[in-house]
């Protein structure tokens, strides 16, 4: 059993919170002791932690308290749409932490960034777009069945997929300055390799030619120099050592 000051510091509420849930009728204590302190056992516990799961989707407090207060409150099926509902809020606070990142290095002079990039990432249409200038440039099959794998996505599962990717590219620009063959942005080179997995697993000669693609190809290079203007370049240079090692190992 926890007291008020032990719950409040476990679940990081105040007190004041906790006695509030207490008086409006959302969360009683288990018990009240002979000395008039709250206690809480873990029915509690679980009850809070589903308060503090629909206030963190900006539920109101009246509300929680009808939906929790219903017969056929069902406790497992209200934690999988809490996953549910906190994957989708992952996935576009993951892509808004991008944007903002971007932008802050907008401010800053670092990169570049037109007015359509301060609000989005690569749409479908871009996809789509890639995939055929892709299908020109490599097997078509190979080509259409990797765009059939990335349509297959959930749009949470896509959202997530381009924020990592996006990361990576961040990631990248970041560690420019330290060289293409140093240890860091090699390490950057396996974790794009792998995040590659999402669409096709290219070899190593494709792997090259993908990264000279975007470099060499007009309509590829000029995402990459939305990011920045020198990371097409630096990708293909960095690729290549990485092939080289593989190569040599």
């Amino acid at each position: 059993m926890f007291t008020v000051k032990q719950l409040s510091k476990l679940a990081g509420v105040t007190p004041r919170t906790l006695h509030h849930y207490d008086d409006i009728g959302l969360l009683k204590p288990s018990r009240i002791g002979e000395n008039g302190y709250r206690y809480y056992g873990e029915e509690a516990l679980l009850k809070l932690q589903q308060i503090l799961f629909y206030r963190e989707l900006d539920m109101p407090l009246e509300e929680i308290r009808k939906i929790m207060g219903r017969r056929d409150f069902d406790l497992l099926a209200t934690l999988q749409s809490h996953r549910e509902a906190l994957q989708k809020k992952a996935a576009r606070l993951g892509q808004l932490l991008v944007t903002v990142d971007n932008t802050i290095r907008h401010i800053k002079g670092e990169k570049l960034m037109n007015q359509k990039s301060l609000f989005k990432g690569f749409s479908e249409e871009e996809q789509d777009k890639l995939a055929q200038e892709a299908e020109q440039m490599y097997d078509p099959e190979t080509v259409r069945e990797s765009n059939r794998k990335w349509k297959a996505y959930s749009k949470e599962k896509k959202d997530a997929i381009l924020a990592e990717g996006s990361q990576i590219y961040l990631d990248m620009i970041a560690a420019m300055p330290k060289g293409a063959s140093s240890p860091e942005v090699q390490g950057i080179v396996e974790r794009w390799r792998r995040h590659m997995d999402y669409f096709w697993t290219p070899n190593l000669d494709q792997l090259l030619g993908l990264a000279r693609m975007y470099n060499d190809d007009p309509k590829f290079k000029a995402n990459f120099d939305d990011m920045h203007p020198k990371l097409a370049a630096f990708m293909r240079e960095a690729v290549t050592v990485y092939v080289n090692t593989k190569r040599k190992s």
